[in-house]
């Protein structure tokens, strides 16, 4: 993380990741990757994503800044910046997918995949301020430094920030509101996209 964002606002962005992830641990899921602001800038407008179920070997979650493009007309009043649950999954399966952008009265509307042919990534990175899913973690590590984490090679968080890792992850009923998404590798099967009246 840069050191441009200041010690004043490390402290604050701590507390409110401790606040978050202590009062939902179990529902935290599937986001980002720590070094995304320097991969490239956000554009600031939030997608949703659903899935009936993702499966996961190698969890990894912790908080970020992710930066929008300087002069970004959807900075509003938020400096240009959105903290955000970065999660990553080493090998990940879903039972379908659903993306969704609103622009304006329409939406952008992606769907891929089935439960018998799957959507599958290699290092699934995801970068959300709001999830919701039932889950279910094996081999759990809570409140661990998120600098040291190791389940998913390359992807750790800053010295101090609160984090938490497992073995394996599986999330239904998954809703996401996302800001980034990236994979090492993404196969979508049954790849649709169009302008639709309705969302995910």
């Amino acid at each position: 993380m840069s050191s441009t964002y200041g010690r004043t606002r490390w402290r604050r962005f701590t507390a409110m990741l401790l606040g978050g992830l202590a009062g939902a641990a179990g529902l935290i899921l599937l986001t980002g990757e720590g070094v995304l602001a320097a991969s490239f800038s956000i554009s600031g407008m939030p997608f949703t994503v659903t899935s009936p179920k993702l499966h996961g070997y190698g969890f990894a979650q912790y908080a970020e800044i992710d930066n929008m493009a300087p002069g970004s007309p959807n900075e509003g009043d938020t400096g240009g910046q959105v903290l955000v649950i970065v999660s990553a999954i080493r090998d990940a399966e879903l039972d379908g997918l659903c993306q969704s952008i609103a622009l304006g009265g329409i939406n952008l509307k992606i769907t891929a995949g089935s439960p018998t042919d799957k959507v599958t990534a290699d290092t699934l990175v995801v970068d959300s301020d709001v999830i919701t899913a039932n889950a279910t973690f094996k081999t759990i590590d809570i409140g661990q430094d998120a600098s040291t984490l190791d389940r998913v090679p390359g992807r750790k968080g800053a010295i101090g920030v609160f984090g938490q890792q497992a073995e394996e992850v599986t999330l239904t009923n998954l809703r996401q509101n996302n800001y980034a998404t990236t994979a090492a590798t993404f196969y979508l099967p049954n790849l649709r996209m169009a302008f639709t009246s309705d969302g995910c």
